[in-house]
């Protein structure tokens, strides 16, 4: 079935999707303004605090379901839950990408579902286009998050087959 084209509908800009993402990670307003891949190399580099897993978790339904934690955030609940207990320790550079990436792929979803809770049940729900998996079961990888992502892409274009 091929999905209509959604050209009424404004695409938001990359600035945009990155102030949605910040936002979902608990980042709002002048305080965090990210412009560029580079610009939020630099930001995520230090590592976030605890307190962005808890803002995400937060924001994102999903990720109040044990079973999505792991692949999304590529730590196990327990760790996501030392981190939320101790707010202010730093994340690795590597599980602040991770944390990013998923707020950046539901802040790139959701106007192309409508909503963010039709975003999330999308991440939660199987997807010929990838085999039958979930898509949040392809976050646990690099090339997996690509394929979600390129999908994303091929939706919102109007070519998903």
């Amino acid at each position: 079935m091929v999905m209509e084209h959604r050209a009424a509908r404004a695409r938001p800009t990359e600035e945009r999707v990155y102030s949605m993402a910040a936002e979902l990670l608990g980042f709002r307003g002048k305080k965090v303004h990210l412009r560029s891949r580079l610009e939020i190399h630099e930001f995520l580099r230090d590592g976030l605090k605890g307190k962005a897993l808890s803002n995400l978790r937060r924001h994102c339904q999903i990720l109040l379901l044990d079973k999505a934690v792991e692949p999304a955030l590529g730590m196990s609940l327990r760790t996501v839950q030392r981190f939320e207990a101790d707010k202010e320790k730093p994340l690795s550079s590597e599980q602040s990408s991770r944390a990013w990436k998923f707020a950046e792929i539901v802040a790139r979803a959701t106007p192309v579902f409508g909503s963010q809770a039709a975003a999330e049940k999308w991440l939660d729900e199987p997807a010929r286009a990838l085999g039958g998996r979930k898509p949040i079961e392809l976050l646990a990888s690099q090339p997996g998050t690509q394929l979600v992502e390129d999908l994303l892409e091929q939706i919102d274009h109007g070519v998903y087959v």
